[in-house]
């Protein structure tokens, strides 16, 4: 499948090439998680990183859940997207010497990982429920609800001090 094929013929073909999207992107990110962990230098921020991996690999499991229950070879598609945004995230905080500015940095990184998420998982259980997929939709509303809960938590973590101490 690419640009510009005629590969997505129907609704279905749609939601199965957005969840290979997503599995590729959530094994990126728990690619990519570890190397964050080690720069973060304030310690809530380290172990919040170090639960979303954890959450990570368990969302990996649910998405391979969904493609069997949906009867589909599991499997992901690149995603140019996650991989720019990981990229950036790499680029933006290699930059940055300041161990508080790091850790700001970090946090806009993780939460536009979260934000992607967040609208690939809404999406999906929005297309399973459609597709009369509910089992499929209530595995993708899990993720969907862990990912906002992420989003939520890096959120009130720069707010409360980290945006301060970086500033």
């Amino acid at each position: 499948m690419g640009f510009f094929t005629y590969d997505i013929k129907s609704m279905d073909d749609l939601f199965v090439h957005t969840l290979r999207d997503i599995y590729y992107a959530e094994h990126q990110i728990a690619k990519a998680l570890p190397n964050m962990i080690d720069q973060a230098s304030d310690p809530q921020l380290k172990n919040g990183l170090e639960n979303h991996l954890g959450e990570t690999h368990r969302q990996i499991e649910r998405l391979e859940k969904v493609f069997q229950m949906h009867g589909v070879e599991i499997g992901g598609v690149s995603c140019p997207a996650i991989d720019g945004i990981i990229q950036e995230a790499k680029e933006v905080t290699g930059e940055v010497a300041d161990k508080s500015v790091r850790d700001a940095a970090l946090i806009a990184a993780a939460q536009a990982v979260e934000h992607y998420e967040i609208t690939r998982y809404g999406t999906l259980a929005a297309w399973a429920k459609e597709l009369g997929r509910d089992d499929c939709a209530s595995v993708l509303l899990e993720n969907l609800k862990e990912e906002k809960a992420a989003d939520a938590h890096l959120s009130a973590m720069a707010e409360s001090r980290l945006n301060r101490r970086a500033a």
